[in-house]
């Protein structure tokens, strides 16, 4: 997939652990750990938005784009 989340990245970068991460953003450390594996669909906005408060930064900081020329497929060519 060429979206990518880079949190892992910037928990380290930050020295903060996931743990606290989670705590202080109101998620669990389960829904906190597929988010940074990549394992979900989506995020909502608010769940972002507390993300980019704690750790004081911006949605990209979080996440990563490779293209990839199919992106730009519809559902029939697939």
């Amino acid at each position: 997939m060429p979206v990518r989340v880079t949190l892992d990245e910037l928990i380290v970068r930050k020295g903060l652990k996931a743990r606290d991460l989670a705590r202080e953003v109101g998620l669990s450390e389960t829904q906190l750990s597929l988010f940074r594996s990549g394992k979900v669909k989506g995020i909502r906005f608010r769940t972002l938005a507390r993300l980019c408060a704690a750790l004081d930064c911006r949605p990209g900081d979080l996440l990563d784009y490779a293209f990839d020329p199919t992106d730009l497929e519809t559902a029939d060519e697939e």
